[in-house]
This record gives C-alpha cells, structure tokens and sequence, in this order.
C-alpha cells in the first residue's frame, strides 16, 4: 500500500480502519490471554477466587508512631523520615527525643 498516493480523506479512512482493526484485535488477545489464565489455574487446581485473591495487593502496614508532642497529642511523628519542624525545635531548645518517646513512656 502507498501511502504517498492517497488522498486526505483515503488517510483518514485508513486511520479509522487501523484504530477499529487495533481495538478488535485487543479484545480478542485480552479474551486469549484469560482463557489460557483459567486454564492454567484450573490445572494447578486453583480456583478463580483464590487466583483473584492473591492477585490483589496487599493493604499497606501502618507505621507506629513513636515519638508525640507533650501537650500537643495531634503532633506526632514515627521516627521515619525527614523529622517534622516541631522534632527540630524541640532537639534545638535541649530536649532529647527520649523525652517524647512513646515507646519509652510507662502507661
């Protein structure tokens, strides 16, 4: 095919065509592709609830805090990271962060 010869609307037909040809054939390699999931899932005698399961990402673990404001509890901070500006002014006016440490502190 030369495309050199066509005309503009022959290239926009075109165009159309290729977009409609890609979006056929993404459905069909899509439909391939989890037929041969399911089977190969169904031959390790793997559900597909338990394969759709264990596909999914696992909720991301919390971090606890560990060090907390003595009059302020909503100033909190869990060690990780760039330290928060009252950490830095709390260690600047003498304070040891083992006086905020909640991991230390006796309840």
């Amino acid at each position: 095919m030369e495309l050199t010869t066509m005309t503009f609307a022959q290239l926009r037909e075109l165009q159309e065509q290729i977009a409609a040809a890609i979006k056929e054939r993404e459905k069909t390699e899509q439909a391939q592709a989890r037929q041969q999931i399911l089977a190969i899932a169904q031959s390790a005698g793997i559900s597909l609830q338990e394969l759709i399961g264990s596909l999914k990402s696992q909720p991301k673990k919390t971090v606890a805090i560990r060090y907390q404001h003595p009059t302020d509890a909503t100033l909190r901070w869990t060690g990780r990271g760039r330290q928060p500006l009252w950490i830095e002014q709390w260690i600047a006016s003498g304070h040891p962060l083992s006086d905020i440490d909640v991991t230390l502190m006796k309840i």
